[in-house]
Formats: C-alpha cells, sequence, structure tokens
C-alpha cells in the first residue's frame, strides 16, 4: 500500500523554478531516500509535504486522500536547518513540542524518559539548552521528531554534524522506526547511508525527478553488463582485442601489481566470448560482475540529464 503520492507537482518562486512536474509515489512502511545536487528542489517537495507551502499546481495525497492542515499531527519532520531555545531547560522545551504535536503532559513525559534513557542525556533534563553540545542537541532534536509515534517521518540530512558512532546510533533507531510501521523518507547526500538503510529512492536534479525506485532494481539496472577483469599483461593489447565487444569503464593496478579492467558489454556480446578473448590476449586472473554503487549512479545519472538537457 502506498503511503504518500506526489502528482505532478510544479513550485516556482519569482523567477527560479524549484519543482517542475515532479510525481512521486512511497510505499508505506519503507526508508524512501530523496536524493539530489545542492538546490534541486528537495527541500521545497519536503516543505510542500509538511504543508508549509504550497504547490503552483498538482496534488499530494496521505494514506488515499488529500494532504490537509490536520495531517501534521500525522508527520514528524527533522528539518536541516534546527533549533532550540536556548534559554529553556531540555526537558521543559521537548515536553512543549510533544503537547503541539498532541500529547498531554503526563504521556509527553513518560515518552520522553525513555527516550532520554534510550540516548543516554538523561542527566540533561533540567539543563538548558545553551549548555548541550551540537550531538546532544541533535538527539532531543531527533526525540522530539518521532515522539508522538507519526505515521510519515521526513529527516532532512539526519546525520549532519554527528560522529561516526552517533550516527550508527540513529541509523539503527530510524531503522526501528520502520520495523515498528513508520514510513521514513530521508533526505540526503550521503550515499553510503542510501545504500545501508533506504529501500527505494528518488532523485531530483534541476527541479525535475530524474531516477525513482527501488535501491536493489536500479543497481542491478546500472550493473546490468558490467564487469570487472583482473589480469596480467598488456593493457592496450586487451582493450584493443575486446574494442568491438565492449566499452572501457575504469582501469586501475593493484598493489600486488596485478591489473584491473572495468568494461561494460556491447549489448550483443556475450560474456564467454569475452573471457575466451580476454584469454588469449593477457594473463587472466579474474572475471566479477562490476555492481556500482549509489554514488557511482548518482554522478552517472545527473551528469548524463545535464548533458542530454544541455545544462
Amino acid at each position: 500500500m502506498d503511503l504518500l503520492k506526489v502528482e505532478h507537482v510544479t513550485k516556482v518562486f519569482a523567477n527560479h523554478t524549484a519543482l517542475d512536474d515532479v510525481s512521486l509515489t512511497i510505499p508505506e512502511g519503507c526508508v524512501y531516500g530523496l536524493l539530489g545536487p545542492n538546490g534541486a528542489g528537495k527541500t521545497t517537495l519536503i516543505r510542500i509535504i509538511n504543508h508549509i507551502t504550497a504547490p503552483d499546481t498538482g496534488k499530494v495525497y496521505l494514506n488515499g486522500h488529500e494532504l490537509s492542515d490536520n495531517d501534521v499531527y500525522n508527520i514528524g519532520y527533522l528539518p536541516e536547518e534546527r533549533g532550540l531555545y536556548k534559554k529553556m531547560k531540555v526537558g521543559e522545551q521537548a515536553i512543549f513540542f510533544a503537547r503541539l504535536k498532541g500529547l498531554s503532559r503526563a504521556e509527553a513525559s513518560l515518552r520522553l524518559k525513555e527516550w532520554f534513557i534510550k540516548f543516554e542525556i538523561s542527566d540533561w533534563w533540567d539543563k538548558k539548552v545553551e549548555e548541550l553540545s551540537k550531538g546532544m542537541a541533535q538527539k532531543v532534536q531527533f526525540i522530539i521528531t518521532v515522539l508522538h509515534r507519526p505515521k510519515l517521518l521526513i529527516f532532512d540530512e539526519p546525520f549532519s554534524g554527528f560522529d561516526p558512532i552517533n550516527a550508527n546510533i540513529l541509523k539503527k533507531e530510524i531503522l526501528q522506526l520502520k520495523a515498528e510501521g513508520s514510513t521514513v523518507i530521508f533526505s540526503t547526500h550521503n550515499m553510503s547511508s542510501v545504500e545501508e538503510i533506504c529501500d527505494n529512492i528518488t532523485l531530483i536534479n534541476k527541479s525535475h525527478n530524474i531516477l525513482s525506485g527501488n535501491v536493489n532494481q536500479i543497481k542491478s539496472k546500472y550493473g546490468s553488463n558490467r564487469f570487472t577483469l583482473a589480469y596480467n599483461g598488456d593493457k592496450e593489447k586487451l582493450t584493443a582485442a575486446i574494442a568491438d565487444k565492449s566499452s572501457i569503464i575504469g582501469d586501475s593496478t593493484l598493489d600486488n601489481g596485478i591489473n584491473n579492467l572495468t568494461i561494460q558489454l556491447t549489448e550483443s556480446s556475450q560474456l564467454k566470448d569475452i573471457i575466451s578473448i580476454a584469454n588469449d590476449a593477457v594473463e587472466l586472473k579474474s572475471i566479477n560482475e562490476d555492481i556500482p554503487s549509489m554514488n557511482d549512479i548518482f554522478i552517472q545519472t545527473v551528469n548524463n540529464y545535464n548533458k542530454e538537457n544541455n545544462l
């Protein structure tokens, strides 16, 4: 079942088109990566989903109905630009935000203390926010975002400013929230995080949705007919021998002196033919299917789109 649908959304600010006919569908109970270069339109889309701003054209549906003001109670949003009231005490402020999301003081206090114990920040309940380190303040903001157990959680660069240990703690909590039934939109530039926790992604570039789908299926598609050959011998002899059956993606030499050549087979080529030809040209050590990383796919897709559109 789909939790969120964005249909043909366009948003223009003055002379700048932030989103141009963007559509996407987010399944219920998944972690959905929203990717794109700076200025691509991700934040504008997030603000529209949060009902902070409205699209000029197009519609957004949550749980089968058109998004309305009341839906904010079913959404938890952690923006990239975060802020807490520095002079307020941590616990008092957390309860304040929880009550804005519809929780009673008693329920908010109970849930907050459970989270504070989990994140090992209980000693800071009566401290002022200005006494917190950046990492501790971000933990508090994360807790406030998820406390009312919304159906939809939106995290904009949630690991920004976190050390690797605390980033891993947050990753585990995001996956646990998914396991408990939440749907998570996860906006980031960190491609390794995408591979670790995202089920599906949309890549926005220059205000357009240029790639959407399941992460594993996308990686498989982009890795189709791509292989890395490990060999000893003359690179030029090898590349000349397979030139009509493949294109060269990259090459390198390992510390042990073995050469690697990554190739993309043409549609009419067979792997067995490449192996036979390569064996005649060099001493072939191994051949492995090459599955690109999400970072490789991100760069390739954006570059291809910009080139095709003369951007």
